[in-house]
């Protein structure tokens, strides 16, 4: 029967080291061996293992990192997304940031405590797992479908679900959730599946207009209807004709209009700005905004028929912070395509990068994230981003200039960290989060200064 477990590769030129290590990690991986370059390359091609161990000290001459070094480099070469965590001897801090520049994921020096790399191999079986699943989804969407829109969290799969079901009626749609979210996509992905695909898609935002011409912008005006108005103008509603009209933040439209917009809701006619005569428009209407309209309703400043006849379906996009690993998905198709597009095709996030990515709250959503690894790509000069480059604060406890030892530690602390507060304090499905035993799990608290939760 195949091995349900997760395919490791370990790379050692030492038969005792390479059992050893067969012996201790057995339990949790299905382990492939192997003593030099040559036989390496052959079973990473027949197994395609996720993850690594590779000792940069290889045959034939393995009192130097070179036969290493053309090992990791074959690797990537064969899988960009494999992980490759390294083994240095002690003191061999410029041969292990050779490795890492390389394209090696991270490093343990030697001896190799077994707690440590079990820790840091769950860590890099957990990302290679995130980013194949990006890369599935990407191959499974065309490229057309939901404008772009990325989202394997539950959450947003409703979202995709919504999109498909409300695309195929004529009902207006109102699109809640914060600023950054990706409402005007939804309202695109929308338009795209609906029978007004054939028409045009108007957007319109509402708060960035002034108050005094928000009305001919939606309705238009005849020539003379007030000063500046020199010619006939047809509005952003007659301009969707036969299309969709997306109204962003329809909750600032000021309380006179809103009774214009509804009529022409209820009645798919207009008037434009001195204009007599009554115009048939047939469109689309979605709507969006981040404003709470209840609380708008409750206090006067918006509509309550206004509100149920543009809320006949309501679709609710979750905050980043809330899609759980969505975050890195959307971070790594970001870094794809801005890379290309910047010719510096090949880039990838240092694990420190990754971790400062999961941590932040991301108060501006998706669009934040998006202009965070452009401007990245753009000043970056390295062959990896940093915490730096993306401007988010590294781990409180990593410090420039700190130790190799001070270094892992740091993230170890923080993964011990995110796994209690992902299970709330509970220790045993923390410890199985990192797959590592509960006595361990307490002693890696302990040793790292992680406060035992009471």
């Amino acid at each position: 029967m195949k091995s349900m477990k997760p395919k490791l590769l370990i790379v050692d030129d030492d038969e005792e080291i390479r059992t050893q290590m067969k012996w201790a990690l057995g339990r949790d991986y299905e382990i492939l061996l192997a003593g030099d370059r040559v036989s390496a390359l052959r079973a990473f091609n027949s197994a395609r293992p996720m993850v690594v161990l590779l000792d940069l000290g290889l045959p034939p001459s393995p009192g130097t990192p070179e036969e290493g070094l053309k090992t990791l480099g074959d690797l990537l070469s064969a899988d960009r997304l494999t992980k490759v965590i390294v083994i240095t001897g002690q003191g061999e801090k410029a041969v292990a940031l050779q490795a890492v520049g390389a394209g090696a994921y991270y490093f343990q020096c030697k001896p190799v405590e077994m707690d440590e790399l079990q820790v840091m191999l769950a860590r890099c079986f957990y990302i290679a797992q995130l980013e194949r699943e990006y890369r599935d989804v990407q191959q499974g969407i065309s490229g057309t479908a939901f404008e772009g829109i990325l989202g394997a969290h539950p959450r947003m799969q409703a979202v995709f679900g919504a999109i498909r079901k409300v695309a195929n009626s004529d009902a207006s749609v109102l699109i809640l959730g914060e600023s950054g979210t990706g409402k005007e996509m939804v309202a695109r992905a929308i338009h795209n599946q609906s029978a007004y695909k054939d028409g045009p898609f108007v957007a319109i935002n509402c708060s960035a207009i002034p108050e005094t011409l928000i009305e001919s912008e939606l309705f238009g005006h005849e020539k003379g209807a007030f000063t500046g108005a020199h010619a006939q103008r047809k509005g952003r509603i007659e301009s969707a004709e036969g299309g969709t009209l997306f109204l962003d933040e329809v909750g600032e439209i000021p309380l006179l209009l809103q009774v214009k917009l509804l009529r022409f809701l209820q009645e798919q006619r207009i008037e434009r700005v001195g204009g007599r005569q009554e115009i048939e428009v047939r469109t689309r209407v979605v709507a969006a905004t981040n404003v709470d309209l209840t609380k708008a309703m409750a206090g006067g400043s918006f509509r309550e028929d206004l509100f149920y006849r543009l809320a006949v379906v309501q679709i609710n996009l979750p905050a980043l912070r809330e899609r759980d690993d969505d975050v890195l998905l959307l971070a790594q198709s970001f870094l794809q395509v801005f890379s290309t597009q910047c010719g510096k095709a090949g880039l990838t996030f240092a694990p420190a990068a990754t971790q400062a990515i999961q941590r932040h709250t991301w108060p501006g959503n998706v669009r934040e994230l998006q202009n965070r690894v452009r401007r990245a790509i753009i000043m970056s000069g390295g062959k990896r981003l940093t915490p730096q480059d993306l401007e988010l604060s590294a781990s409180p406890h990593t410090e420039p200039g700190t130790s190799l030892k001070d270094a892992r530690d740091a993230v170890e602390r923080e993964m011990v960290k995110q796994a209690l507060r992902k299970h709330d304090g509970k220790i045993s499905a923390a410890a199985a989060e990192l797959e590592v035993s509960r006595p361990t799990f307490y002693e890696l608290m302990d040793k790292l200064g992680v406060k035992r939760p009471e």
